[in-house]
């Protein structure tokens, strides 16, 4: 069984953030999949079902990014689920807009979710599918040195523009999990990064 984790903040003022490019990605694919996010266990909404005959749990964690770990760490456990089977979409500041980038293991990159998921699974070779969300276009607004105004940023919604790219890359996440989980870790890194 794999665990596919979309990593975000609840509720509906966070709904169209940048940081909530996995919750974003995770929605397309159960979408997509025709399953349902329709119980609430350990910390997260959850949906199960089958992707490219696999069984599959869909979590959207519920405790807010630098807590995402809570949630995870949980799940793997209650499912007996080991790294390899580990997905964790999440958003990146290093990427540009709506690229992707998968991999297997590493550091945060200095990502607090991330990093939360590290430390409660207590290991880091689970596998990321890293969503650009780009960087400010304007040096002068910005200063991604300074702490807060990253943190601005990367809680500030999309334009109407950027969220109409987001779709496109949601579908493009959605098949990279199919490759992952039909074709293995090689083949869709291969095809998607």
């Amino acid at each position: 069984m794999f665990l596919i984790v979309g990593l975000g903040n609840p509720g509906r003022q966070y709904i169209n953030n940048r940081h909530n490019i996995g919750f974003m990605c995770l929605r397309y694919l159960a979408k997509a999949n025709g399953i349902r996010f329709d119980k609430k266990q350990c910390l997260a909404r959850i949906g199960s079902g089958v992707i490219c005959g696999q069984k599959v749990v869909l979590a959207r964690p519920q405790t807010y990014m630098n807590l995402s770990g809570q949630a995870v760490a949980r799940l793997a456990s209650r499912h007996n689920i080991t790294p390899e089977y580990i997905i964790v979409i999440h958003d990146d500041l290093d990427l540009p807009l709506c690229k992707i980038r998968i991999r297997s293991g590493g550091g945060s990159g200095g990502h607090k979710g991330v990093d939360s998921v590290i430390g409660d699974l207590g290991y880091s070779d689970f596998i990321r599918i890293r969503v650009g969300i780009g960087r400010p276009q304007s040096n002068e607004s910005y200063n991604l040195s300074n702490n807060d105004e990253v943190i601005d940023f990367v809680l500030g919604d999309f334009t109407e523009d950027e969220l109409k790219v987001v779709k496109q890359i949601a579908d493009r996440a959605s098949q990279a999990v199919g490759c992952l989980i039909s074709e293995g870790l090689s083949q869709a890194m291969n095809q998607y990064n």
